[in-house]
């Protein structure tokens, strides 16, 4: 990747205050081959006085620039900044330069489609990767307007954030832009497949790889429907119309994140192009996810914020917005998408808030002092306890206030940039309330508040307090159940309280058998029981009638196991003892995955590994029995995949691969075929020749990662060499790829094996985040990283070589968060041994 020069808010808001910028006409060239392509920027600004700055360009080469009409010298370029010597007025910048495709979801990625041979390039210019594609003032409130063409091989298609046309000569041209900042832009080009349709006036497409071509049709009418329910559903909320003159979603190959809110021309993981069998939380996720980047079109494009430290007025939003807009536009499609978000997307926030790299929702701006910081916030905090923090500000505000202040904030911003003082301004002007306070409680602290409840009294008269660990106020319901003669715990009342409390709430009746604090899950906080309750969910969980009580039991629970209160035993119990009769899927993958990948392999130790697998496999064998009427496909098919992830021989899972079957359903597809074939290579019953007759079965892009995956995981020291050599000996591997190769290698079954590979971790992450960038340092932290070593020397090693290593941001980000799950599933260890 090269050095590369961060840009600080200082220097982001000198330059700010130094230059207007106009117009930016772009022109790329992808027909000079499949490593490089060409870039020709002419940008038309004003200098508000004589001063000096610096333009953005990261090129392969800089062929010429030119201020004026003046030529500066290309050798001037430091890094990626080209120093500009301005005085007052009017100025038109040029620069011609070859850019370098990428292969890790940066800049301009490009991917060949091993299916059929053809290739695809697009843009992902988030943060600073505009710079990879053409020159630029890159600063988020620089917003600018943009003519872009491209000129692109015969027989491609070329999407950008505006309506494109193919011009007499051959290239192709997008619409005029309204302002928008340098990291929406976008180009997606290649032989698309389209499935094209128009809705509200404006043509609405959605395109993927023509190799995929069938499995979007398959799902063309669903995500068009969704689309379509969202947009009106969002012009029922918001009074400013959708701001652009199309809208494109592009299911894009090795996409690092889920998807970018580029105006116009929404671009998504193609993992959401589904080729094999899902799930309805599954699908109902991608939904969640189109909603998601919809809302950005208003919160994030229209409206966008003017440094980085305000990231999560991006996130945060389009996340709220996007469980609640599918909750009310396609709720004949999906039920309660906030079971799904309090289940396996809260969570996510809560591990963040409580390392050591946690942060505000909205940190202070000292604290994101360059783009570099910046990109360490796109994390649970941002999304999903931002989200959480919304969802309890509408409980506290109403939503129509809510609303309303959302409009004031469209109206007085539209098409520029706003700060969170702004949009807390804007909230105020709607509502008497003290939102000013709220925002210094709910978005300027750190930590996770913990309530538990109190009941005192006796008979029929009895009082319910909330002891508050933390400084948040909530507003929540409390849910008082009562267990009847058949088991069911029934709902008696939900008792609105405002935590701190004036006083206890006065009760009358007899207690009840379960309180259950934040029911209906509308604050952000961790639960505990008071004794009686919490042996009453664990008893009863299955027969409390709402899924959301469910959820929010279940996320208690997952706390409590966390925080060494629970023993990890007794959650599987607990799941085996209910999930059988779960009737909510999203709770049932929920608790399995965290069940299987936390439990299993991190929180119980080496000795009690294969009875918590055994539990595990107990529990989707009742699953199975339950599903054999083939009425709930989607719950059978996730007790499949818990028993092929779980199998510890391989005699029938080996058995389903040969048949290509499940008896009773469901037949194998590429999915499951590769997902059976990785765990058989982990227990060594497979071998290189069944791997590559699988490949050639499936020669697919997914094919090849599920071949790297299970390369990777063979028990056999040569093929841990090879696996090390191609993820950190070269750079040869995409993003996708490396992934692939780092979640075969290293399993608690194989500890012994790769235990000469710990140590080499470090070093070998730290020159490749070097060497390849914050994309490929996050992959090498995230997924490549020895997580199944959960013993106190790895600890040890890992925290001396934190202090001792200097490292890019982003790997030293992932490297905190892992130690710290590293030392928490040691306290939970011991925490289990004292117990028993």
């Amino acid at each position: 990747m090269g050095p590369m020069s961060v840009l600080t808010r200082d220097e982001a808001q000198t330059r700010a205050q130094l230059l207007d910028v106009h117009h930016y006409t772009v022109d790329l060239d992808l027909t000079t081959g499949d490593e490089t392509f060409g870039s020709t920027t002419l940008i038309r600004f004003t200098a508000r006085s004589a001063g000096d700055t610096f333009v953005e360009v990261k090129p392969d080469t800089l062929h010429s620039a030119a201020l004026d009409g003046k030529p500066l010298d290309p050798a001037d370029l430091t890094e990626n900044r080209l120093p500009l010597t301005l005085t007052e007025g009017e100025h038109e910048l040029t620069l011609t330069a070859t850019m370098r495709y990428s292969h890790t979801g940066e800049g301009m990625h490009r991917f060949l489609d091993p299916t059929d041979g053809e290739s695809y390039v697009y843009t992902q210019l988030f943060m600073e990767d505009v710079q990879r594609v053409f020159a630029a003032f890159d600063q988020p409130d620089l917003k600018s307007v943009f003519d872009v063409t491209v000129t692109a091989p015969k027989g491609w298609t070329v999407l950008s954030n505006g309506i494109t046309e193919r011009q007499d000569d051959g290239r192709w041209k997008a619409a005029t832009t309204p302002l928008i900042s340098t990291y929406l832009v976008c180009v997606a080009a290649g032989p698309w497949h389209s499935v094209r349709t128009e809705h509200a006036g404006l043509p609405f497409g959605i395109h993927c790889r023509r190799s995929l071509a069938p499995h979007l049709d398959a799902d063309a009418d669903e995500i068009i429907a969704v689309t379509k329910a969202c947009y009106d559903r969002y012009h029922e909320k918001f009074e400013e119309p959708y701001p652009f003159d199309s809208y494109d979603q592009a299911f894009v190959p090795e996409f690092n994140a889920g998807a970018m809110e580029n105006p116009g021309l929404v671009t998504f993981r193609d993992e959401f192009v589904f080729r094999s069998a899902v799930t309805d939380t599954e699908r109902m996720t991608r939904a969640m996810v189109i909603a998601h980047e919809m809302a950005h079109m208003w919160f994030g494009d229209l409206v966008t914020l003017r440094w980085w430290d305000d990231i999560w007025l991006n996130e945060s939003f389009a996340e709220y917005m996007g469980y609640q807009t599918v909750n009310e536009a396609c709720s004949d499609l999906f039920s309660d998408t906030w079971v799904d978000f309090g289940v396996t997307r809260k969570p996510w926030g809560y591990e963040a808030d409580q390392r050591p790299s946690t942060h505000p929702v909205a940190p202070d701006p000292e604290a994101v002092p360059d783009t570099a910081s910046a990109l360490l916030n796109f994390d649970g905090i941002s999304y999903a306890k931002g989200a959480s923090a919304l969802r309890q500000l509408v409980a506290w505000l109403g939503e129509e206030d809510f609303l309303a202040g959302i409009n004031i904030h469209f109206k007085r911003h539209r098409f520029g940039n706003a700060t969170l003082a702004d949009f807390i301004d804007n909230l105020a002007a709607a509502t008497d309330r003290d939102v000013h306070a709220w925002a210094e409680q709910w978005l300027r602290t750190t930590g996770v508040d913990t309530l538990t409840p109190r009941l005192t009294g006796e008979g029929n008269r009895w009082e319910l307090s909330v002891d508050r660990d933390g400084s948040r106020p909530h507003r929540i319901a409390a849910g008082l159940y009562d267990r009847r003669p058949d088991g069911e715990l029934a709902l008696r009342e939900r008792v609105l309280l405002d935590v701190p409390q004036q006083e206890p709430a006065r009760l009358t009746g007899p207690r009840p058998d379960l309180v259950v604090l934040n029911d209906g899950d509308l604050t952000y906080t961790k639960l505990r029981f008071d004794e009686v309750s919490e042996e009453s969910a664990l008893r009863g969980l299955s027969r409390i009638p709402d899924p959301l009580a469910r959820s929010v039991i279940w996320n208690s629970l997952r706390d409590m196991v966390r925080d060494g209160v629970l023993e990890p035993t007794a959650y599987l119990e607990t799941a085996r003892t209910h999930l059988p009769e779960e009737t909510e899927l999203g709770i049932v993958q929920g608790v399995l995955a965290f069940a299987r990948q936390q439990v299993a392999d991190r929180y119980v130790t080496e000795e009690e590994r294969p009875a918590a697998l055994a539990t595990l496999r107990e529990t989707a064998r009742a699953l199975l029995r339950r599903t054999e009427d083939g009425e709930e496909p989607g719950l059978r098919l996730t007790a499949v995949r818990t028993l092929v992830d779980s199998a510890t021989t391989p005699d029938q899972i080996a058995s389903w691969l040969d048949e290509g079957t499940v008896h009773g359903g469901p037949e194998l597809d590429p999915e499951l075929r590769w997902r059976i074939l990785a765990r058989l290579a982990v227990l060594g019953a497979t071998d290189e020749a069944a791997i590559a007759a699988e490949l050639e079965r499936d020669p697919s892009a997914t094919g090849q990662e599920g071949a790297a995956r299970c390369r990777a995981a063979l028990p056999d020291p040569a093929a841990k060499a090879a696996a090390w050599a191609a993820m950190f000996d070269s750079d040869d591997l995409s993003n996708y790829l490396f992934t692939a190769t780092a979640l075969g290698f290293w399993q608690p079954e194989q500890a012994q094996l790769v235990k000469e590979y710990v140590e080499r971790f470090y070093d070998a992450a730290i020159a490749l985040g070097d060497r390849r960038g914050p994309a490929m340092a996050e992959a090498a932290g995230r997924h490549a990283f020895p997580a199944h070593a959960v013993d106190a020397d790895s600890l040890a090693l890992g925290e001396r070589r934190l202090a001792d290593g200097t490292m890019i941001p982003a790997l030293h980000r992932k490297l905190v968060d892992q130690l710290d799950d590293l030392a928490r599933a040691l306290r939970v260890r011991e925490a289990a041994t004292a117990a028993s």
